[in-house]
């Protein structure tokens, strides 16, 4: 459904007005040559768009951007849910100027206890599986890293993936440190692993003291049955649990899940910094940056992050904000399908993580703004010592990955405006070449890559990097021309005498001599670090490639290995990773293996 069109100058707002319902939904607003101004979504379509019409406006921000709204597209939906996903769909597309952008929130790390009999814990990141039960967001990997850290230490739990855990004859290393109590061997019965399951359970969700109580009560049981190691093992995970409790986080002294978030304008930038407490424990922080801010200020950026943070995210039961609280908690309200206390800070250890929150958030500012100083500088020394136009604002860099021509892989990595772009790597495995022509496979990635370009699809670099010599460019120079792209800069990066760093030659598509920049040089430090991110990314793929090929086929291929001695290679190593570690004696040990095939297997998978 649209709204009605009226031209700036005779724009109508309560005539148009009249006709928006009273249902969930996303509104565009619309200015001059089409262009989209805005795009947001509501639980009350009329409530929210008759808002940006008020006498008075919320910001100068919004003012400026009615002032040049022509028209009002609106769109009804059945739920929020489809007025959320619609929306962000909306804004991905037409990137509106004055909505203000952070980066993905899906990009949150969680602790995942998958629901097997003997469930996995497990680092998590992406869409939910069903079955699982997640715990988080965490501000950062570290933390929910360390937080598993110390759930292996106190409740022992299985952290190996299930393809091991079903073919594990003997209890791993784990166990016998003292961090997992080996459920895939059955040393411990289902009923035990479900208890310390559930004591787990109740430590994610920020009931801590609860599990204090817990384990004290059943060390006290076993020490009235006499069962004295028993009752040890208990008095020892309540020990490691104070521990932690006491030495790992800033501690509020009650059981509370709490949001401290605050936004701050310094230098030209706005950071808004999330800080995590889950119960009544400080995991960290998080500063995040808008990615498109036209006009915005520190409250803008904070009611644009609380919409699109907890539009994805359950809400705490407590939210502090630094500013802004009014209209934070008229926001929240519409998102939340229950009370949820949206507060300033109060007491003296809301007030501590509130300040925090604010010292991160303008650390995060200095550090961003020396950065960009920094990357500026290298990025123009890269522009005059390449006797480029411009500074170049995308590079792409290419390198070819093999073992003697086996495997191979090509890699594309992308910096913009000198920061790696991780998204946009790209890894292409090369078939239907001659093994080991480098030439050929340098060839076959550049057409892959850029006659997407040709169709109008993909983004056009600045600058493109060869990680090899004068073959390696020619060849790539001769696709671009044969494409019609022959204009984009172009250089080869060759290894100096003995590979080291700052002996480079950088090697020009055209006819211009070969140069050597001063090993100290901050073009070439920004050339080596792209070059030697393209070689790590297509390096990884190939051995990966490399394993799969081997090991995936050799192990049935080998003669004398059917499947009853594959099954007992598994089982005895605890999947293929582990028969490809094994040594000639390690082999030998299983059933069934001679040294003659022991020896076999060794070199064909190696």
């Amino acid at each position: 459904m649209s709204g009605s069109e009226y031209p700036a100058a005779a724009f109508d707002a309560k005539a148009f007005l009249r006709t928006v319902p009273e249902a969930p939904g996303v509104y565009r607003m619309i200015g001059s040559d089409e262009r989209v101004l805005y795009v947001g979504k509501a639980k009350n379509l009329r409530r929210r768009v008759s808002s940006y019409f008020q006498r008075t406006q919320s910001s100068p921000r919004i003012a400026m951007m009615v002032a040049q709204i022509e028209r009002v597209d609106i769109t009804p939906t059945r739920s929020e849910a489809e007025a959320l996903i619609l929306e962000n769909n909306l804004i991905k597309q037409l990137a509106p100027r004055y909505n203000i952008l952070f980066r993905d929130d899906k990009s949150y790390p969680y602790i995942c206890l998958s629901g097997d009999i003997f469930p996995r814990l497990a680092y998590h990141r992406g869409a939910f599986a069903k079955g699982g039960r997640y715990f988080g967001p965490f501000p950062n990997g570290s933390a929910a890293r360390e937080s598993i850290h110390l759930l292996q230490k106190i409740f022992r739990l299985r952290t190996c993936e299930n393809a091991v855990f079903r073919n594990r004859s003997r209890p791993c290393l784990l166990h016998q440190i003292r961090r997992c109590t080996a459920p895939c061997v059955g040393l411990i019965s289902d009923a035990d692993y479900a208890a310390d399951v559930r004591l787990a359970t109740r430590f994610l969700d920020g009931r801590a003291n609860e599990v204090i109580d817990d384990l004290g009560a059943r060390m006290n049981e076993a020490a009235e049955r006499l069962a004295f190691e028993e009752a040890a093992a208990c008095r020892d995970q309540i020990r490691a649990l104070q521990a932690v409790l006491h030495r790992q986080f800033v501690d509020s002294g009650r059981d509370q899940d709490v949001d401290v978030i605050t936004a701050v304008e310094a230098d030209g930038l706005v950071c808004v910094n999330l800080a995590m407490v889950r119960g009544g424990r400080h995991l960290g922080d998080r500063p995040q940056f808008p990615s498109s801010a036209a006009g915005c200020d520190a409250d803008d950026a904070l009611l644009a992050f609380l919409d699109q943070h907890y539009g994805e995210h359950a809400m705490p039961a407590r939210i502090l904000v630094g500013h802004a609280v009014e209209a934070a908690r008229a926001q929240l309200a519409e998102l939340s399908e229950r009370p949820v206390a949206v507060v300033a800070p109060r007491g003296a250890a809301e007030r501590a993580w509130m300040e925090m929150a604010r010292n991160n958030a303008r650390t995060a500012i200095a550090a961003r703004n020396q950065d960009a100083g920094r990357i500026g500088a290298r990025l123009a020394a890269l522009r005059e010592a390449l006797d480029l136009a411009e500074s170049p604002a995308r590079i792409e860099c290419f390198d070819i990955s093999h073992t003697m021509g086996e495997a191979t892989v090509a890699s594309c990595v992308v910096c913009v405006d000198g920061a790696m772009k991780n998204a946009e790597y790209r890894r292409y495995n090369i078939a239907g070449i001659t093994g080991g022509d480098d030439y050929a496979a340098m060839r076959q990635v550049l057409e892959r890559r850029y006659s997407k370009l040709v169709e109008g699809d993909g983004v056009m670099p600045d600058l493109i990097l060869i990680d090899g010599g004068r073959g390696q460019v020619s060849a790539a120079h001769a696709v671009l021309a044969d494409l019609g792209l022959e204009s984009i800069a172009m250089v080869g990066v060759a290894k100096g005498e003995g590979r080291k760093p700052g002996l480079e030659t950088l090697i020009f598509a055209d006819a211009r001599a070969p140069v050597h920049l001063s090993p100290d040089a901050p073009a070439l430090h920004l050339i080596q670090e792209i070059r030697d991110e393209a070689h790590r990314f297509a390096i990884t793929g190939h051995r990966a490639r490399r394993a799969k090929a081997r090991v995936g086929s050799r192990l049935d291929d080998i003669a004398g290995v059917g499947p009853t001695r594959r099954r007992r290679l598994i089982e005895a190593f605890g999947g293929l990773d582990g028969v490809r570690a094994a040594t000639v004696e390690d082999l030998c040990r299983v059933d069934g293996v001679s040294r003659k095939l022991a020896e076999q297997i060794y070199s064909a998978l190696h």
